[in-house]
């Protein structure tokens, strides 16, 4: 499961990295985009340096930020999929952004779960 959580959180940051490249360039946009890539690339690189964790404690910190980085990555999906419908523009991404936000509520589930584990693993 690591090895894939590993693959599926580094994908989904060049996923998002991708439909940004797509997207077009303007002050209104670029806001939008930037953090669409800051957030969906700290998805992956904070899942990775949780798999690095120094305690229990640490891997939970490192997993609640993945949580909180891929929630956010769901909310600029979400707000640029309502844009591109409300502008009756770039409506040919709404496919593809709805995939990503699948992803997206997809690994924040996974996290959730594994931080629940995790928190009960360390009680004992």
């Amino acid at each position: 499961m690591k090895e894939l959580m590993l693959k599926r959180t580094k994908k989904f940051a060049i996923d998002c990295w991708i439909l940004c490249s797509k997207l077009p360039k303007s002050r209104e946009y670029n806001a939008y985009v930037n953090q669409l890539i800051r957030c969906s690339s700290s998805v992956g690189a904070n899942y990775r340096a949780s798999q690095r964790a120094k305690s229990t404690a640490d891997f939970i910190n490192k997993l609640k930020i993945v949580e909180e980085e891929a929630d956010e990555s769901l909310f600029f999906l979400e707000i640029l999929f309502d844009i591109t419908a409300i502008e009756k523009t770039q409506t040919e991404l709404q496919p593809e952004i709805e995939l990503l936000k699948k992803e997206a509520n997809e690994i924040v589930a996974i996290i959730v779960s594994s931080l629940k584990t995790a928190r009960i693993n360390n009680t004992k």
